[in-house]
């Protein structure tokens, strides 16, 4: 395995950047770190290369702002965002603000590496058979119910708020949500954001 670009890790916490780094390398990635985004601001005054994995919450500028400053800048680099539990309408926002992706903590190192794949090869929520048009079609084949579920994940409600919000059981929510997921060919929420995003953007 090789990079086509360097992996910029921007993150707080000394020893995720230490890991994440060594785990890249590892995999032949190039990989570069920075503890906060002024820093990865400040070394970029054009657009790096690669992608870079960004920690939605850190002290001074958090990621979401470091997105919007990247937007500004017009730098289309993909930018995994990685958000602690029950920050998921903050990974959503993330990706509305032009994220590629988003991680959950705690992370395996196969899910972070298969996310910084996809970044680098920067492929479009069309790749792998997802066009707008067949994403659409997924969609239109939900029942109502699933599709509310859905509705109530992307915006990052997790299945207690689901349940309430919609007057169902937990568990049902969770029949709904596996149900959705296998029509919508859905490997995890990330990859479920990313679609109805691709569809809502058209």
């Amino acid at each position: 395995m090789s990079s086509s670009g360097t992996v910029h890790i921007v993150d707080d916490d000394e020893a995720v950047r230490d890991s994440l780094q060594a785990l890249l390398e590892a995999k032949k990635y190039a990989a570069r770190t920075y503890p906060n985004a002024e820093a990865f601001l400040a070394a970029h005054s054009a657009a790096p290369a690669g992608c870079a994995i960004v920690d939605v919450r850190m002290p001074g500028m958090d990621g979401i702002t470091l997105l919007n400053r990247l937007r500004e800048r017009g730098t289309a680099l993909p930018v995994i965002v990685v958000t602690g539990h029950g920050d998921i309408p903050l990974a959503v926002q993330a990706m509305k603000a032009g994220a590629s992706d988003f991680v959950e903590k705690p992370y395996s190192n196969e899910t972070i590496i298969d996310a910084v794949q996809r970044a680098l090869a920067a492929a479009p929520a069309e790749a792998a058979g997802d066009s707008p048009a067949e994403i659409a079609a997924r969609i239109a084949a939900l029942t109502p119910r699933e599709r509310d579920v859905m509705d109530q994940l992307v915006i990052g409600n997790p299945n207690k708020i689901i349940a309430f919000e919609l007057k169902i059981s937990p568990r049902t929510v969770e029949i709904h949500r596996a149900n959705l997921m296998k029509k919508m060919q859905a490997d995890s929420l990330s990859h479920l954001v990313r679609m109805v995003l691709a569809v809502k953007a058209r």
